[in-house]
């Protein structure tokens, strides 16, 4: 990756609908040239997707549940499953500590949150967090290193 392809990326980030023509001269490259650059950071998995970012209330989802979970003993790959399948957790992450796994849930209701979490107490054990407010949303980390200055 060069200078280009950061300024490539940090402008897909703003607006992941950028048409190629309005790239092409963002980065002073033809429109061919800035195409190809592309394909390389998609080949190279640089770039994985172009998303779409919805308001989850604007479907009835008006409640976020963080959900720590604790599989019981020999009960990891069926709590993993479980999780897989169900709908209402948008995001999970396996993690090292007291518990193994941290969802992230939206629901419609404190029941629905009841139905799931009883669910999956046949096989876990959960502690669960109500979400007030987001005050950092799913962001990407810095993409570009600080440059190390000398002192003279």
């Amino acid at each position: 990756m060069d200078k280009i392809d950061e300024q490539l990326i940090a402008i897909l980030v703003g607006n992941a609908r950028v048409s190629l023509k309005e790239l092409s001269q963002q980065v002073n490259l033809s429109s061919p040239s800035t195409s190809e650059r592309l394909r390389r950071l998609e080949e190279h998995s640089i770039i994985r997707s172009y998303t779409l970012d919805l308001d989850p209330q604007a479907f009835g989802y008006s409640l976020q549940a963080i959900v720590r979970v604790t599989p019981l003993v020999g009960m990891l790959n069926k709590v993993e499953k479980i999780i897989q399948e169900t709908p209402e957790c948008i995001e999970c992450d396996k993690v090292t500590g007291d518990d193994c796994f941290i969802c992230r849930l939206y629901i419609h209701s404190i029941e629905q949150l009841d139905i799931i979490v009883d669910r999956w107490a046949e096989q876990a054990e959960t502690h669960t967090s109500i979400v007030k407010k987001s005050p950092v949303t799913r962001r990407l980390p810095p993409l570009v290193q600080p440059t190390k200055s000398t002192k003279s």
